[in-house]
């Protein structure tokens, strides 16, 4: 159906609403009444992957940059009015989107929407605050840098997919970094942050129309854009590569190939990583920290994006007990390939995952969240139902055959960052050897 305003309706589920502009922004909402409180994100289907090689880092430093002052307001202005009202606005970049968002008390929508609209639209970009946050950033990276479990996720994805921009630090590099200049800058927003990119999601005790009529009166006025993307779909790289460092832990991530996010096995494989290293009653925490004592942290984790995916392992350990530790990773690859489960994992798995997804919905931040990650993987609204139905279906012997085809030798990718004097690789064995 459409209206004065030139706009599409699709409407699912109790709730939910949404509007394509005639520019081509989606407009989707979400009504939840007993909330007090509404999250609104402009979501830019733009990240670090969307980069050009000397572009590295350059999504995350508009990010910063937007909030830096406008046509009538300061950055302190932003800072104060958001502040006054109790309310949070803030941004991050990822790998295959950028997202402003803002969470206020329900009667407050149309100050975020105001200051949401004011730095997506009218941002000065300023010389000066191009070289103030040039600063800010290149300390964000330091302090990265000085945090090795933070540091070893983005060594192992350098090395993991090699010359894809799916491997570039979100951040960039402290080289790149320092030579961006305002008007590169300024061209990249204007090309990359066009209407077909651009989500706007808001969750929580809102009027749908109203939304849609304060977001058109702003960024309704964005023109089209004819730039057509073209995604090169990457593919892991199996290796093992040492960072030296002279550190008391050895830190490191195993990885092997994994799913994109809207695979049809996607929530066999939410159920193998729950049960491999996704909380603390996984196999990983409890054999590896509980039992031994081998490490203070040890957890699995799902990657995963528009047309592929990882499973990964980190941990931190002793260098005497990183050959052990790594051993024990990967016997629980066997078990899970080879063995029944035991002691009802399955269904516990099910339940944590169950449990984790209601508890979300309480928050209006997650649901706004939630309706962006749906139109951009899959382009609809899934209804919780249908989540936690895919859920309970998974059986024990699809987990297992999706267990026998990622944990293969042949996909494994080994990321270390340790003691400067430690011949980690030496002391390690793959399957097989």
């Amino acid at each position: 159906m459409k209206n004065s305003l030139n706009q599409s309706w699709i409407e699912t589920g109790a709730g939910y609403q949404k509007t394509v502009l005639s520019n081509g922004i989606r407009v989707i909402t979400e009504q939840i009444p007993y909330l007090r409180s509404v999250s609104i994100g402009v979501w830019v289907m733009t990240g670090s992957r969307d980069e050009q090689p000397n572009e590295n880092g350059i999504s995350h430093f508009i990010e910063h940059l937007l909030f830096k002052g406008t046509e009538k307001r300061t950055a302190f202005d932003i800072a104060k009015e958001i502040d006054s009202v109790g309310g949070t606005l803030n941004a991050f970049t990822g790998r295959e989107y950028t997202c402003f968002y803002a969470k206020v008390i329900e009667k407050n929508l149309p100050l975020a929407i105001d200051l949401l609209s004011d730095i997506f639209l009218h941002s000065l970009m300023d010389i000066k605050d191009v070289e103030k946050e040039r600063m800010v950033i290149l300390q964000e990276i330091k302090m990265v840098e000085d945090t090795p479990d933070d540091l070893i996720h983005d060594l192992f994805n350098r090395v993991c997919w090699g010359e894809h921009p799916l491997g570039f630090p979100i951040y960039g590099t402290s080289e790149l970094v320092q030579s961006f200049y305002r008007d590169q800058l300024y061209r990249f927003f204007k090309e990359n942050y066009s209407p077909d990119r651009i989500i706007i999601c808001a969750a929580g005790n809102v009027q749908h129309q109203e939304v849609v009529d304060r977001v058109n009166r702003t960024f309704g006025q964005i023109p089209k854009s004819e730039k057509i993307r073209d995604r090169i779909r990457p593919d892991p790289i199996s290796t093992m590569n040492v960072w030296k460092r002279d550190l008391e832990q050895v830190h490191f991530c195993l990885g092997t190939k994994g799913l994109q996010y809207n695979h049809s096995l996607r929530f066999a494989s939410y159920v193998l990583n729950t049960i491999l290293g996704g909380g603390m009653s996984s196999r990983l925490f409890q054999e590896i920290r509980e039992n031994r004592g081998l490490a203070y942290s040890v957890y699995s984790y799902l990657p995963t994006y528009i047309d592929t995916g990882l499973v990964v392992i980190y941990s931190g350990t002793n260098e005497d007990s990183f050959p052990e530790v790594i051993e024990l990773i990967l016997k629980e690859f066997c078990r899970l390939k080879q063995e029944p489960f035991m002691n009802g994992e399955l269904e516990t798995a099910k339940e944590q995952l169950k449990g984790n997804l209601l508890l979300s919905l309480e928050s209006s931040d997650n649901l706004m969240t939630r309706l962006a990650k749906n139109e951009i993987y899959f382009e609809s609204y899934l209804p919780v139902e249908k989540i936690l139905k895919g859920i309970e279906e998974v059986t024990e012997e699809t987990v297992q055959q999706l267990a026998q085809d990622i944990f293969d030798e042949r996909y494994f990718c080994l990321t270390v960052l340790g003691p400067a004097d430690g011949n980690y690789l030496e002391k390690i064995r793959w399957f097989g050897k």
